[in-house]
């Protein structure tokens, strides 16, 4: 199957997709700023870069986009096109992920996970809140 768009419109939607600062993240790190937390964000020292790291409680967090972690939800889907490039990336990106929360528990620290789709507007407070709850030790 082929793609419904140019290569050239394809390259230039792929090259505005961004690696930190997105939206969700955004929104997890205001809320939990606004919880009175403290964080760093992007801590290359740390295996993945974590969006979201607080010493204080030894704990990071992912902000994952479903399709780019593969997620198992609603909003993912197998691209139609370029069937191959995107098993291989999408699977190395799983490896990977995998790997890095291993060193992260290995290493002490306790790995949270917060998926695009948790954050829609029907269940981002709840989710938040687990967030929040996980992060500070009250579940």
């Amino acid at each position: 199957m082929t793609d419904i768009v140019s290569a050239d419109k394809r390259s230039r939607i792929m090259s505005h997709i961004r690696g930190k600062n997105t939206k969700p993240e955004l929104m997890v790190r205001k809320y939990l700023f606004s919880r009175g937390l403290r964080y760093r964000v992007n801590v290359r020292k740390l295996p993945g870069t974590p969006d979201i790291v607080l010493r204080k409680y030894k704990t990071v967090v992912f902000v994952n986009g479903c399709f780019w972690h593969h997620h198992d939800c609603a909003a993912f889907h197998w691209p139609k096109s370029n069937v191959e490039f995107w098993t291989e990336k999408i699977t190395r990106n799983e490896q990977r992920d995998a790997r890095n929360h291993r060193e992260l528990a290995d290493a002490g620290w306790n790995v949270v996970t917060v998926w695009e789709c948790e954050l829609k507007k029907s269940v981002l407070e709840d989710t938040l809140q687990r967030v929040y709850r996980t992060i500070v030790g009250e579940n």
